[in-house]
């Protein structure tokens, strides 16, 4: 069983990158939004499991648009960090960029927050170790996490009428 001690946000961060091939754009040499968002998901489960000790799945996406497109040629940049952890599940944010290797010029290409849930041995939801927030920033993401994790609940709940 994982010990339930509380872990920093920088004992789980996630780095990723990515060389972007053809096979990885459209008919415009962008990459596709679909393996942007599969790359995102790669590095936020990595970093969900750093956190938690335990298999981690994806519960939720919030909402994202995309800022600037990446080429063929040009590098993808991800990474994830742990914003809060609730009973069963975590936040994470993901930063995405682009980058012309030749020159080391980045740009942003999109944010998301990704919701994981914590699976036990039996395969059903288990505890996460608390977060330990060491920086003011740190603090404003988990109180902001708390306030987008009980909007994602109300939106689930069915309404009543």
């Amino acid at each position: 069983m994982t010990e339930l001690t509380p872990r920093p946000p920088s004992r789980s961060v996630t780095s990723m990158t990515e060389y972007v091939l053809p096979t990885h754009a459209n008919a415009l040499g962008n990459v596709f939004g679909g393996q942007i968002l599969a790359w995102m998901d790669i590095c936020a489960a990595i970093c969900a499991q750093r956190h938690c000790g335990t298999i981690c799945v994806t519960a939720g996406i919030d909402d994202l648009a995309f800022d600037q497109p990446v080429k063929i040629g040009q590098v993808v940049r991800v990474t994830a960090c742990v914003t809060a952890a609730f009973r069963s599940s975590i936040e994470i944010k993901v930063d995405v960029q682009g980058e012309d290797p030749a020159s080391g010029h980045t740009w942003p290409c999109v944010s998301a927050f990704l919701t994981f849930v914590s699976l036990g041995p039996n395969g059903r939801p288990c505890a996460v170790p608390p977060l330990q927030v060491e920086t003011e920033a740190e603090r404003t993401l988990q109180a902001e996490a708390s306030e987008r994790r009980a909007h994602r609940l109300a939106r689930k709940r069915p309404h009543q009428g």
